[in-house]
C-alpha cells in the first residue's frame, strides 16, 4: 500500500527550512551554537570565534574593549556573581554560567548567562522600559465624560 504523500505550500517549506537552519540548535540536552558545543566554543581563539558571531558584535570585538568593559571582562573571568552598570559588553562563551546583575536605570536585574546568549549585549537582558498599562479616561478627558456623575 503506497504511503500518502503530503503536499505543502512553498511558504511552509521555507518556514521549515528556516527552522532547521537556526543558529542555535538543541540536540537532547546538548546545545549547539552554529554547530559547535560550548566546550568547542570556549577552546576557540578570538579570530575563529569572530567568524561565528553576528556582524555588530564582531565589529565591536574587533575594536577591542574600552576601560570599563575590560574591567568587567576581567572580573567576569574571575568571579561567579557580579553587579554592574556596564550594558554594552558582548557575551562570549567564557561567561556562560556566570550570574550577573545589570542596572537598568532603576534597579539591578539579575540573570544567569546561558549558551543561547552568546553574541548578544548584556544590556539586552535588563529591560529599561516597562509595559504600558492604560486605564480609562479621566473625568473631563472627553466631551462625553464631562457630565458623568461623580461618586
Amino acid at each position: 500500500m503506497p504511503e500518502k504523500q503530503i503536499i505543502r505550500s512553498q511558504k511552509a517549506i521555507k518556514r521549515s527550512k528556516r527552522k532547521a537552519t537556526k543558529a542555535i540548535a538543541e540536540r537532547g540536552k546538548e546545545i549547539l551554537y552554529k554547530g559547535k558545543t560550548l566546550e568547542q566554543l570556549v577552546a576557540l581563539e578570538l579570530p575563529e570565534l569572530l567568524k561565528l558571531i553576528p556582524a555588530r558584535a564582531r565589529r565591536s570585538l574587533k575594536r577591542g574593549y574600552n576601560i570599563e568593559q575590560q574591567r568587567l571582562h576581567d572580573r567576569l573571568l574571575e568571579e561567579d556573581s557580579i553587579k554592574t552598570r556596564v550594558r554594552d559588553l558582548i557575551i562570549i562563551p567564557q561567561y556562560v554560567g556566570k550570574t550577573i546583575s545589570v542596572y537598568n536605570g532603576h534597579l539591578y536585574q539579575t540573570f544567569t548567562i546561558k549558551e543561547d546568549m552568546i553574541g548578544h549585549y548584556i544590556g539586552e537582558y535588563s529591560q529599561t522600559r516597562k509595559e504600558v498599562k492604560h486605564s480609562g479616561p479621566g473625568v473631563g478627558a472627553t466631551r462625553g465624560s464631562k457630565f458623568l456623575p461623580l461618586k
